[in-house]
């Protein structure tokens, strides 16, 4: 009775161990990368998503430019992904895979269709040069890639980035642990008692028309998984334009 009882726990354990295998295998999606910009980076820095020095705000050199497909209009900035380099003479032997924040778009050239990887409807990763050599030969110019979202892992808390204007203020959210792409944004001022919707402006840019200067200022942070952080006066009433605030706080 014990044996038939262990051989049962066994098949059941296997069982279970087969089916998250297959979720996760179900979860890759096929897509090519290239590479763009020399070993430093330099090339990589600022990019459409609006992060700037990519170096100073964390993100480093493991970041990537994303085709139409997937940067979906600026709102997937920030997005981690898991990428590996699959069934190429190319990739490079004993690659498990490397991950990559979104912080930039490749665009299409619509004059040259079968010649631009970044051409709608392909799905298409145009990754810094030292991470593209992580998982392939460079000679290789494009390799196909097997890739899947994952959360970010960021150091600190989220950052507020102040530029523009007392009658505009700009917003950059940066350093968003979780899923990573923010997709609202509130503020709310020392002398105010309701939440102001920002807008987006472009990349994680976000604005407002509020006359907000010599007011402390809290945020409200949306991701596109609907969790919500709250930065409560993380911007004190002495703040400054062209200054960074970072939360206490962070996606898990």
């Amino acid at each position: 009775m014990g044996a038939k009882l262990n051989i049962t726990l066994v098949l059941m354990l296997l069982t279970a161990i087969l089916a998250v295998d297959a979720k996760i295998e179900n979860d890759w999606e096929d897509a090519h990368a290239t590479n763009y910009g020399g070993m430093d980076g330099r090339e990589t820095m600022q990019g459409a998503c609006g992060y700037g020095n990519l170096t100073e705000q964390g993100y480093g050199l493991e970041t990537s430019a994303l085709s139409t497909a997937l940067f979906n209009d600026g709102l997937t900035c920030g997005a981690c992904y898991q990428i590996m380099c699959k069934d190429s003479k190319w990739c490079l032997n004993g690659t498990q895979s490397i991950h990559v924040t979104a912080t930039n778009f490749c665009p299409p050239n619509y004059t040259k269709p079968n010649e631009n990887w970044c051409n709608p409807p392909l799905k298409h990763f145009d990754l810094t040069q030292p991470m593209f050599r992580k998982i392939a030969v460079y000679e290789a110019g494009i390799v196909p890639v097997a890739y899947r979202r994952v959360n970010c892992v960021k150091q600190g808390g989220i950052t507020f980035e102040f530029k523009g204007n007392p009658n505009w203020i700009v917003v950059l959210v940066y350093n968003v642990g979780g899923v990573g792409d923010v997709k609202d944004v509130k503020v709310k001022s020392s002398n105010t008692t309701s939440w102001l919707q920002m807008r987006r402006n472009w990349g994680q840019n976000w604005d407002t028309n509020a006359t907000l200067v010599g007011q402390s200022l809290s945020f409200q942070v949306t991701t596109s998984d609907g969790k919500m952080v709250q930065a409560d006066d993380v911007a004190p009433a002495t703040w400054k334009f062209n200054q960074t605030y970072v939360c206490k706080r962070q996606f898990n």
